[in-house]
């Protein structure tokens, strides 16, 4: 009994060992793979769109402020001319949910045409937003705005599934529960590392595809 028992806790070990390792490779490829592509908003090339990721809401007209900071720098660099047309991907899934709306009013709010802000109502994950940037929106080159903890596997995806990614951080302030999230941040990127390497899966939804260069009101609700 108590060779089994040695046996099977060197077995255990063995095999958390191998995950842990298998996690650092991925991880350190994500951060190496990505870092020519990330730099602040003067240093960004100018693209076809401005792709801002969703976070949490608390209503159609408050932001928590992780998204207000994505939002802020967003529109920076639209101002700053980098791209004509903003995509706001978020979670849209249920009718009481609604993100991608608030990020279009928050930015409206602040001058932005409607015809220039696309809603992807669809963007339940990274990788979801990533695929239907270019599925959908028909999206070749974006600059993607996001926190830094988040940005290399946002920028990662979007390269692998043949978008010409570039990543500005946003990152004004720290965050309530910056540790757990970027210990998260780990299996996530594992995940999706596996996602755009081995099947691909098509997002929740498709559907209707709406150029990045025609006018983004045909994409509001």
């Amino acid at each position: 009994m108590r060779t089994w028992w040695k046996r099977t806790a060197l077995a255990a070990l063995v095999a958390g060992v191998a995950g842990a390792c298998a996690l650092g490779a991925v991880n350190w490829r994500v951060d190496a793979a990505t870092k020519a592509y990330i730099s602040e908003p003067a240093l960004a090339p100018e693209a076809e769109a401005i792709l801002i990721l969703g976070a949490r809401v608390y209503s159609e007209t408050r932001v928590s402020p992780m998204l207000h900071d994505r939002l802020e720098q967003g529109l920076e660099l639209y101002r700053a001319g980098k791209a004509p047309k903003i995509i706001v991907s978020g979670d849209n899934g249920q009718e009481e949910y609604d993100e991608v709306n608030a990020m279009k009013r928050f930015l409206v709010d602040r001058g932005v045409p409607e015809a220039d802000i696309f809603m992807d109502h669809a963007g339940f994950s990274t990788y979801e937003s990533m695929y239907r940037a270019r599925d959908i929106f028909g999206v070749e080159k974006a600059l993607v705005v996001t926190q830094g903890y988040h940005l290399k596997r946002a920028v990662y995806v979007g390269r692998a599934l043949g978008v010409e990614a570039y990543g500005v951080p946003s990152d004004p302030r720290s965050y309530v529960g910056a540790e757990r999230r970027e210990a998260r941040e780990i299996l996530a990127r594992t995940k999706d590392f596996l996602l755009v390497h081995t099947t691909r899966p098509e997002p929740t939804y498709l559907g209707e595809a709406y150029a990045i260069s025609g006018d983004g009101r045909a994409t509001h609700d």
